[in-house]
């Protein structure tokens, strides 16, 4: 399974409710007309995305998360978000965006399910530091049923390697026991949309 992931904010002259409704239209778009290996979407509001960059004051904006089945689906999603069907509602989000990063992730452990994920944990490394075993990532806290580990596979901008998606603050992302260089910021974030 795979995660398309996308980390924006609206343009600085766009109303945050208006902005959050053309957002919510393009997800219903794709849970009504399905591309072929789309599994679902969700879309959160975050109150911090350091990775996002950043006009002066704002430091959140939305997280929105596509499951994807494999590769292929990948490209499938990206040709139907702006075809027939999709085009219109992709077209009114895309005019009241402002900054902008995405990347890819893999899951790597647990379930899929992203509607009662309500904290992200963010785990990056320093440059030249080693990959810790998922043991040390897993060791506490999740709960398979309803959190996950996810890995970066394509970074399309900066974006973190590891998330750690739970309904609450896991033990096995806390800085104590994270191997020295690497880093782990929790994000709690609200759900705006799930389907």
């Amino acid at each position: 399974m795979l995660a398309y992931l996308s980390w924006h904010r609206p343009a600085a002259t766009v109303e945050a409710g208006a902005y959050e409704q053309a957002l919510e239209r393009f997800h219903r778009s794709l849970a009504h007309q399905r591309p072929c290996g789309f599994r679902g979407s969700a879309s959160f509001r975050a109150p911090l995305l350091a990775w996002l960059a950043a006009p002066e004051g704002a430091g959140g904006g939305y997280e929105d998360w596509y499951l994807l089945e494999d590769w292929a689906a990948v490209g499938v999603l990206e040709e139907a978000a702006v075809s027939r069907g999709h085009h219109g509602a992709h077209e009114r989000i895309a005019a009241r965006a402002g900054s902008a990063t995405s990347a890819i992730y893999r899951l790597v452990e647990g379930g899929a399910e992203l509607g009662a994920a309500r904290v992200a944990v963010w785990v990056s490394r320093a440059p030249g530091r080693e990959r810790p075993s998922l043991e040390t990532l897993l060791a506490d806290g999740i709960e398979p049923s309803t959190g996950s580990l996810w890995r970066r596979c394509l970074g399309l901008g900066p974006a973190p390697e590891f998330c750690l998606l739970a309904a609450e603050e896991p033990d096995g992302a806390a800085p104590a026991r994270l191997p020295h260089g690497w880093s782990a910021a929790v994000h709690p974030r609200e759900l705006l949309w799930h389907g």
